[in-house]
């Protein structure tokens, strides 16, 4: 059944249409991702199904009672409130419930008011307080921040103190929570790494509501989406199945297309040639019959389907200016750390010529710092670094320092290589999809994918035999990440990079190196291999098992669960508060005594460090034991409330 129906949607802004006669519908439960090249229109569908923008013609029909969730409705609100608290807020319904059943709880103990009256409302709210998920909700709370990459210590951090991209995880997480039936995310996955990226399509993949999303990583799309709405040339095609899907059936549908087109031409050309060969004869005959046959190929064009044509690409390719030796990088013991923040020790690794490896590790662990040593621009707190005979690097920075934001597209090349000629560097421009006035645009004013290409194009001009490639693939789009890898994979030289892209990795990697704060781990092959031969197997959170409203998903009748005995669920909901007021408690004292070993008069005492540590040892075997406990009651709360 259709949640969401949109009939010849249109939008035009003055004189350039967006796009027109977007149809499409979304049913309960699908995981539909949205395609299409940068500037079709993608936000601005969301933005029109949530009612924040007017279509110029069509219309969108959802289902009475339908709630669209959309990220820029749940920004945070109160800069001063702690993280934690700014999740909770999404359950403020359920908090009110909660405090009001205990005051219920308290005037019914104390025999206030009419206790006829209070048994009712209890019974009601109670039971609405667990079917809308009331049991679980701190614990999903919890377990959202955890999933998505928020360390403990930041739980109680004011929203106003997080990152840009640490706000946009709290605001997907928000949104994740929120119980909408329709999830509208765009770009989901910027700012996380990989175990956040796992988590939220283990939470995707549980959802029992619908999901739309638009997204440029093709894994999580193959992973999570069981349809594909393209948008191209202004109109829109629905396909059932994943990206790689899509893919394959759109391109044996333009070779059907254009072979029939092909056809048609050829039918069309020879009954021309019939046509004026029965002119040239000249007899009334013949020119019955030309007429004849001219109405046939009126007929024929009139049912002409011209293929559209392809979106323009680019087209470019790396070579080396030189060959290098057998040995192009060989990383020794290499450690870092800056003050008290340690990011890794005992790195060693060895590059040879033509491969292609790329580096893995979580945000923070120090793989764009490993790059920027290897670029002399940090220096190693020890080990050693050794280049092999003509190795000549050339590296893309992710955030794209070095390019001059005041410089035109057409200075800013020909400035790093003036030995080329004007025609030659707007040539080469061209190549990158800057053309005519577009090269003069400063990029102050370019998107971030457009000064990615630019960073690109220099690279490629460069010749570079040994590539360091940070996040290549940040702000790309689909069709320009393609091209990429195929210019990638033809590349004679050797390669490092470090990416969260895990289609990327499985296209081009010959080897993973998995960082870490004492050494790397060496994987051969691709993304799929490594977790594979790691052993890695994704814990999914405690909210993946549940849907918008924190129950079980079982294949009996959602409102048939049956109610479980009131003194059963107080016992297990008290025993799961015991265990998280203990785990604090507990991660309190670590602190204290992480404290106490960093005090001078505690570092020259012997005896004083054995203490302590021990004592440590034992608090940290304690948290988790409690964790792990945790879990269970977590658990046995989750069976009691769903069966």
């Amino acid at each position: 059944m259709a949640i969401l129906t949109v009939s010849n949607l249109s939008k035009t802004f003055i004189e350039r249409v967006l796009f027109e006669n977007v149809s499409f519908h979304l049913e309960k439960g699908d995981k539909v991702g949205l395609i299409g090249a940068n500037g079709v229109g993608k936000t601005t569908l969301f933005r029109i199904i949530t009612g924040q923008e007017s279509p110029t013609g069509g219309g969108i029909t959802k289902e009475k009672g339908t709630v669209v969730g959309y990220m820029e409705q749940h920004s945070c609100s109160a800069p001063d409130r702690c993280v934690y608290d700014e999740l909770l807020s999404i359950f403020q319904p359920l908090i009110d419930a909660e405090k009001r059943l205990d005051e219920i709880t308290y005037l019914l103990e104390n025999h206030i008011g009419d206790h006829n009256a209070l048994i009712s409302e209890q019974f009601y709210l109670r039971e609405k307080f667990e079917r809308d998920g009331g049991l679980t909700y701190v614990s999903r709370t919890r377990s959202a921040l955890i999933g998505l990459g928020f360390p403990e210590s930041v739980f109680d951090m004011p929203t106003e103190k997080l990152s840009g991209g640490q706000r946009s995880k709290l605001c997907l997480a928000k949104l994740l929570l929120s119980g909408a039936d329709i999830l509208l995310l765009d770009e989901p996955t910027n700012h996380l790494d990989i175990s956040a990226v796992n988590w939220l399509e283990s939470f995707i993949k549980e959802y029992r509501g619908t999901v739309l999303t638009v997204s440029h990583d093709r894994y999580f799309l193959d992973s999570v989406t069981n349809k594909t709405l393209e948008i191209e040339h202004g109109r829109s095609q629905l396909y059932t199945g994943s990206y790689s899907v899509f893919m394959e059936k759109k391109r044996k549908q333009r070779e059907l297309l254009i072979q029939q087109y092909n056809n048609q031409m050829k039918e069309i050309q020879r009954i021309e040639g019939i046509i004026e060969q029965q002119k040239r004869w000249g007899r009334e005959r013949n020119f019955i019959t030309a007429e004849s046959k001219q109405k046939q190929v009126d007929r024929l064009k009139s049912e002409l389907v011209i293929p559209d044509g392809e979106l323009e690409e680019v087209h470019f390719s790396f070579t080396s200016k030189c060959t290098s030796g057998d040995d192009v990088l060989i990383c020794e013991q290499l450690s870092k750390s800056f003050g008290e923040k340690h990011l890794f020790s005992d790195v060693s690794f060895h590059i040879r010529r033509g491969e292609k490896v790329f580096i893995l590790g979580e945000n923070g662990c120090g793989k764009t710092t490993l790059f920027k040593i290897l670029q002399r621009t940090y220096e190693q707190d020890y080990g050693s670094i050794i280049f092999g005979t003509n190795v000549e690097t050339g590296y893309f920075d992710q955030v794209q320092a070095d390019l001059h934001l005041n410089k035109s597209a057409l200075n800013e090349v020909w400035d790093e290589y003036p030995f080329l000629t004007e025609t030659e560097v707007r040539s080469a421009l061209g190549r990158f999809l800057f053309k005519g006035d577009t090269v003069f645009r400063t990029l102050r004013e370019m998107s971030g994918g457009e000064r990615a290409r630019i960073a690109l194009l220099k690279l490629m001009l460069k010749g570079s035999n040994f590539l360091l490639l940070d996040e290549p693939t940040n702000h790309l789009d689909t069709s320009f990440r393609e091209q990429l890898e195929n210019a990638l994979q033809q590349f004679d030289g050797t390669m490092l990079v470090i990416s969260h892209d895990r289609y990327f990795i499985n296209k081009l990697a010959d080897r993973i190196l998995v960082l870490s704060d004492n050494g790397v781990a060496e994987y051969l092959g691709g993304y799929d291999y490594y977790i594979e031969k790691s052993g890695q197997t994704f814990n999914k959170s405690i909210f993946s098992s549940f849907d918008k409203k924190g129950e079980k998903i079982q294949k009996q009748n959602y409102y048939n669960i049956k109610k479980q005995k009131q003194s059963d669920l107080r016992k297990a909901k008290t025993r799961l508060k015991k265990c998280e007021d203990e785990i604090a408690e507990t991660e309190q004292e670590i602190e204290q005594t992480q404290s106490l070993l960093e005090e001078p008069e505690t570092a020259s005492d012997y005896e004083n460090i054995l203490i302590h540590t021990n004592k440590l040892n034992e608090l940290n075997e304690k948290l988790e034991m409690l964790y792990t406990q945790w879990e269970e009651a977590s658990q046995q709360l989750e069976m009691l409330t769903n069966e």
